[in-house]
């Protein structure tokens, strides 16, 4: 897990930086992605992340910071989720891709600007946002009330495959 604290704290900073996450230098457009890299205090080098900012179309004070990664030893890929402060934590983060429920992921932490959930990408996930068209973001403000955030996945295999 050591590998994983420059990692923690890129992201950090992304999350802590909100929608305007270009505190790092952006780097280049994929599509509707930006790769945004910048130097981790302790990393030997830059890290970047695939990041895209997103309203809800009905709801505009409800926003999504989603970034994608890879871990600093190449061995894992992270989907990572910043949602709204006042989400509901026990139901989790839903993601639906291309209308196909995808099942729900748990929040990992909360920061002062929002909470995080997180899942490590296997080959199957990583297929179906690389061929996919969209991707639909859930979250709960109440048990029965989802809120859907449409995230496009154009640009998402040209700026995955585009990070180092």
């Amino acid at each position: 897990m050591r590998h994983l604290a420059p990692l923690a704290a890129i992201v950090a900073s992304l999350c802590l930086a909100g929608p305007a996450a270009a505190q790092g230098a952006v780097r280049s457009q994929h599509g509707d992605w930006q790769m945004t890299c910048d130097l981790v205090p302790g990393a030997a080098d830059e890290q970047c992340a695939l990041i895209q900012n997103v309203t809800a179309e009905d709801q505009p004070n409800v926003a999504l910071s989603v970034i994608v990664l890879k871990t600093a030893d190449q061995e894992a890929r992270l989907l990572r989720v910043l949602a709204p402060l006042g989400v509901l934590l026990p139901n989790g983060l839903g993601l639906n891709i291309d209308g196909e429920d995808l099942g729900r992921v748990a929040f990992v932490r909360c920061l002062p600007n929002g909470c995080v959930a997180e899942v490590v990408m296997d080959d199957d996930l990583m297929a179906q946002l690389s061929e996919g068209d969209s991707a639909i973001f859930i979250v709960f403000r109440t048990p029965e009330e989802g809120i859907g955030i449409p995230v496009s996945l154009d640009g998402f295999d040209e700026g995955f495959d585009a990070l180092p």
